[in-house]
């Protein structure tokens, strides 16, 4: 399959509006979708821009790796507050994560429950929609709010409306210490109820998951003194749900918290994995119903990651219940059958059509992503 690959802004453009037929978007490669049509990738557009750290904001091309802005922000004792998931060890991929890619997904890490996610820390893109027009939108310091607000809009769209040349950020300082309570829980019930009274608790948590294997994980970060203060306070208001034990060195709470970002406890094994997003308290609930082999709660239960045989046809399983289901993992004639995405309600389906019929008029972009299942 022929490979597009622009090293500016100007050169994706011209090849855009050149294109005879479907463009496939590719930042890194470590998603594992692909499509038909010509591949374009983004990585030779990248590089740092500007980084002001007085003034907590990033420009970068959306090529760069995000290994690479990390470090940057490392340098200034500064970080990626939305705590982007890196997905080669679940989906056994390799290549190196993108801003691009984690900007186009929204993807967003456990302290989303606290922070906010992704698109909460846009403050202005570049793109190149799909008659080959450069498209700015919002600016690059956190007083700009002028205009539509297309930069919440290119979060989440895969590439369905452009293609990100340069993306605008927010950061956050980096915490002096951080410490993971772990409560000996091996029901879901119980565990939502831990992570919901530790999240309304004044003791700004900036993580709350359960592994059914492992337990409930609560975390709290900032200045050393506090976050000692904040464990005792919560070890007292967690008791009541099962033992409770305190991680209090940064590096093995870091290295929790890794693996429930990045799912490690599905890696290297076989089946489909979805991604469900619900009301917390319906959460033990939906879990039920899946029938999964293994299941993983991030976000207050907010968030469920589900391990199920291949071909499992998960939503059909969900009845009634407010949410939504992505298919993160599964082969190609799994994804095809089902859909990656929520099939949506017919008067958002048209109003997403209309927006990518508005940016993308010939379709060429990530052509059927975000199509309706097969089957739906």
């Amino acid at each position: 399959m022929k490979m597009m690959t622009p090293k500016s802004e100007a050169e994706l453009a011209e090849m855009v509006a050149g294109a005879d037929g479907p463009l496939w978007v590719k930042g890194g490669g470590t998603r594992g979708l692909g499509g038909a049509g010509e591949v374009v990738s983004v990585a030779g557009i990248a590089g740092v821009e500007l980084y002001e750290p007085g003034a907590l904001t990033l420009v970068v091309r959306a090529g760069t790796p995000v290994a690479e802005i990390e470090a940057v922000l490392a340098a200034e004792n500064q970080r990626l507050a939305f705590e982007p998931m890196d997905h080669r060890g679940l989906l056994g991929t390799t290549g190196e994560p993108t801003i691009g890619g984690v900007v186009a997904g929204n993807i967003s890490g456990p302290r989303r429950v606290q922070a906010g996610a992704c698109r909460d820390f846009l403050l202005g893109v570049r793109f190149v929609d799909g008659a080959g027009q450069v498209v700015r939108n919002g600016g690059r310091v956190m007083k700009n709010v002028t205009g539509y607000d297309l930069v919440k809009l290119m979060a989440g769209s895969w590439g369905t409306l452009g293609i990100l040349t340069e993306v605008a950020l927010k950061v956050l300082p980096r915490p002096e210490s951080e410490a993971t309570l772990t409560v000996a829980t091996a029901e879901a019930a119980v565990a939502v109820k831990a992570m919901a009274a530790a999240l309304g608790s004044p003791f700004e948590v900036s993580g709350a998951a359960f592994d059914p294997e492992a337990g409930t994980r609560i975390r709290i970060e900032g200045f050393e003194s506090s976050v000692s203060y904040r464990a005792s306070r919560l070890q007292e208001i967690l008791v009541p749900f099962g033992a409770v034990t305190v991680e209090s060195g940064p590096e093995q709470s870091s290295a929790i918290w890794r693996d429930l970002r990045d799912v490690a406890p599905f890696h290297g094994g076989a089946g489909d994995v979805w991604r469900l997003s619900v009301k917390p308290t319906d959460a033990p609930e939906v879990a039920a119903r899946l029938r999964a082999e293994r299941v993983l709660y991030d976000w207050g239960g907010g968030l469920i990651w589900a391990l199920v045989p291949e071909g499992t046809d998960l939503r059909a399983r969900l009845g009634g219940v407010a949410g939504h289901a992505t298919l993160v993992r599964a082969s190609e004639a799994t994804r095809a059958r089902l859909g990656v995405f929520q099939p949506e309600p017919e008067p958002l389906r048209r109003i997403s059509e209309g927006l990518r019929a508005r940016f993308d008029p010939r379709g060429i972009l990530n052509p059927g992503l975000m199509a309706q299942p097969v089957e739906a």
